[in-house]
């Protein structure tokens, strides 16, 4: 099985996988979502992260969303997916929000490689834009919104 795996500083993982059960509830099985808490160390969230995986085996493949590229929550799941030689066949990005789990949870099982991510990246970036109110002047006779 191909699992989605969210990590984070704090609760944004765990929130998001909420979230993301209003999308795709059917897929949350596969979906794992472990945070880096305030106040702990390093040492364990990666025990966390490790019970979280410990169902996986070589036949499961993952699909890792991180919040920061480079970050404790990052770095740790990579040794972790490392020591259970998952590590190579594994699609890892940064920078989660929304519509990418959206995207990721539903196109991991149609897509591979470089296809899932040219999917992935183009959504989470396109969600990422200023919304403008739409005002109107005095010499505007239309009162549309």
């Amino acid at each position: 099985m191909k699992y989605l795996v969210l990590v984070s500083h704090g609760g944004f993982a765990e929130g998001l996988k909420s979230s993301l059960a209003m999308f795709a509830e059917d897929k949350m099985d596969q979906v794992i979502a472990v945070g880096l808490r305030n106040g702990s160390s390093v040492d364990e969230f990666a025990l966390e992260v490790r019970s979280a995986l410990e169902s996986l085996t070589l036949e499961d493949s993952v699909v890792v969303l991180a919040d920061i590229v480079g970050g404790s929550p990052l770095t740790t799941i990579l040794g972790i997916l490392d020591e259970k030689g998952l590590l190579l066949t594994a699609t890892v990005l940064g920078g989660m929000n929304l519509p990418m789990a959206v995207t990721s949870v539903v196109m991991k099982d149609a897509l591979e490689g470089d296809a899932f991510v040219a999917a992935v990246l183009p959504e989470a970036s396109a969600a990422l834009q200023e919304f403008k109110v739409a005002t109107t002047t005095d010499n505007d006779e239309d009162d549309d919104i």
